[in-house]
């Protein structure tokens, strides 16, 4: 494996663990009006996620700054066409980050209800973006011999984009729910299930679609089998969760993304964008790479980073791995001036 292959290969792993990490922060935040239905639940809610959300982001910094030092190419074209999108995203994600530190600051049910609307919006914006992007870039974009897009930024609201993005927003919230049934107890924990039971299939639906669509349209034989692995993952997550087994739901749910990321990149390889107005004119791997010497830095420096950087995420979850009910949340405590 050459060295520009080996460096999409890690971009397409850096996705795979923002839409895994990110994704459950992101339902838990569209959960957070369903199932929290008290103050002290919708604490609950949040402090699921309160000690992990913040690094669970950083996935994605590093997957954009891979993407501009390994590809510059695939980095120019993809987030000028996206500049828009990616600017609401950013200030979806600020907007997120501040109403979670900023809701409890103020013992007033008007003041919490603004900040938990910040969070929910925020995190429907969020996934949405997210999908509509990543799947601009596998299904293409109009791109002229240049490598510049033709029209206006309202290219990329496709028909396969936009199924992109709503899979990404499928696949958060029954990702979150069976998250918050994995790591909550008593009324939440029940509802949390019921929920992904009940809406699972119908949320898997565009997930379903998207993958279709790009193995119909550009997948190889291969990409058969990590499509059908998906399948058979998802379904057998919903099944373990109807057992009470929350934990293999949560990992099953992994492996089914696997699958998904693992078809979707393999059809779009060995291209990185595709150009809907010619072929000829799609970005491949090797056209948009950086020099040999700046991917061998690259190399060593992740060779000594990611360990320690998966590592230290590794224990926070490690630490924070236990159940939390209404029964362990504080009575709300704001601070004088």
């Amino acid at each position: 494996m050459d060295l520009p292959t080996f460096w999409f290969c890690v971009i397409v792993l850096f996705w795979l663990g923002y839409l895994f990490l990110e994704g459950f922060d992101f339902g838990v935040g569209m959960l957070l009006p369903v199932l929290g239905r008290r103050n002290e639940e919708r604490r609950v809610l949040i402090n699921t996620i309160g000690p992990v959300w913040d690094g669970n982001e950083v996935w994605l910094i590093v997957a954009g700054g891979a993407t501009f030092a390994a590809f510059p190419g695939w980095y120019a074209s993809l987030f000028s066409t996206a500049y828009l999108p990616f600017l609401v995203l950013l200030v979806a994600l600020i907007g997120r980050g501040v109403a979670f530190e900023y809701r409890g600051k103020v013992d007033t049910a008007r003041w919490r209800r603004t900040w938990d609307a910040v969070i929910v919006l925020a995190s429907w914006i969020s996934p949405m973006i997210v999908g509509l992007v990543l799947s601009a870039s596998v299904f293409g974009l109009p791109l002229n011999e240049y490598g510049d897009r033709v029209g206006g930024w309202w290219t990329i609201f496709t028909l396969p984009n936009v199924i992109g993005a709503l899979a990404v927003c499928g696949f958060s919230l029954l990702h979150g729910a069976v998250f918050l049934a994995l790591k909550t107890d008593g009324e939440i924990r029940e509802r949390a299930r019921r929920f992904a039971l009940r809406a699972g299939v119908p949320l898997l639906l565009p997930v379903i679609a998207l993958v279709f669509i790009a193995q119909l349209l550009e997948g190889e034989t291969w990409t058969w089998v990590p499509l059908m692995i998906a399948l058979v993952a998802a379904l057998a997550a919903l099944g373990r969760l109807y057992r009470w087994r929350d934990g293999q739901a949560f990992a099953l749910q992994g492996v089914a993304l696997v699958g998904v990321v693992v078809t979707l990149f393999g059809a779009l390889w060995p291209n990185v964008i595709p150009s809907t107005l010619d072929p000829a004119w799609s970005l491949s791997i090797a056209e948009t790479a950086s020099s040999p010497y700046t991917l061998t830095v690259m190399t060593w420096v992740a060779a000594f980073g990611a360990p320690a950087v998966l590592i230290y995420q590794g224990w926070t979850y490690w630490v924070f791995r236990k159940r939390i009910g209404t029964q362990h949340i504080p009575p709300a405590h704001v601070p004088s001036a």
